[in-house]
Parts: C-alpha cells; structure tokens; sequence
C-alpha cells in the first residue's frame, strides 16, 4: 500500500510540474489572464483521467469499487463543466478577439502567444473531455472484473 501511495504522490508532483510549465509562458505575458482556473483545472484533469484510464490497477481506486462507483457519477457534471468552459472559451475568443486575452503586446509577441494560448487550452480541454467520458466505462469494466474475476 505504501509503494501505491508513494506513486500516487510522484504522479501528483509530475502533474503539478506539467501544469507550471504549461501556464508558466501565459502568467509571465498576460497580466489579469482570465482563463488561468480553467486552464489549469484543464491540464489536471486530463493529465489525471488519463493516467486513472491507463494506469488504475496502479492507482489507490485499484480495489475500492465504492470509490470507482462516486467516480463515475461525479465524471457527468465534470464533463458538463469542461465543455461549457471550453464553449466560453471559443465564444470569448469569437466576440472579443484575440487583444481581449493577450492586450497590448508586440505583433510577432501576440501572435506567438495567442497561438500558444489556443493551442494548449484546446488540448488538454479536449483531452480532458475524452477521458473524462471514457473513464466511467473504465471504472465499470473494472467493478465487473473485480466481481466476477477478481481483477483490475
């Protein structure tokens, strides 16, 4: 139990490395950045609903099925938010333009960044997205085998 702990712990400091590398260009360019919440809610939540996806029997949720039961019913509203932010953000972008985000920076500087900021934001929303909805298939796949094999 010990070893599963300590790599949960390594695997929470790799997001969290992942997540200031990511958000570090944007918080060092764009003062009053008003996707910083989503964008790192974004990061880690696909960077952990990927590793649950691939990795469970590594994780603590290997043996609790109660767990993996709340999981699965707290992914719905997960996903619901997910997409409405990255709604908003398409819409914000949409109706507001780009200088709304970045402001008063130089051209070649603007353009580098807004590419940068859509690039990532669409990324990692999408694939929290997809693994958020695939991760309660896992997780029921998972009960069944735990009851009726005794597997992950």
């Amino acid at each position: 139990m010990t070893q599963k702990v300590q790599l949960e712990l390594y695997f929470w400091l790799f997001t969290l490395l992942v997540t200031a590398a990511v958000m570090l260009p944007i918080l060092t360019s764009v003062p009053g950045y008003p996707f910083t919440f989503v964008n790192i809610v974004y990061v880690i939540v696909a960077i952990t609903m990927t590793r649950y996806l691939f990795l469970l029997k590594h994780t603590f949720l290997a043996k609790r099925q109660s767990l993996k039961v709340v999981v699965v019913f707290l992914c719905i509203p997960l996903i619901f938010y997910l997409v409405q932010n990255l709604n908003y953000f398409q819409t914000y972008l949409d109706e507001e333009g780009p200088e709304a985000i970045i402001g008063k920076l130089a051209y070649t500087e603007q353009q580098n960044l807004l590419v940068y900021i859509r690039s990532e934001l669409l990324l990692f929303g999408v694939m929290s997205i997809i693994s958020s909805v695939l991760l309660p298939f896992r997780l029921v796949l998972s009960v069944w085998r735990t009851r009726n094999r005794g597997t992950v």
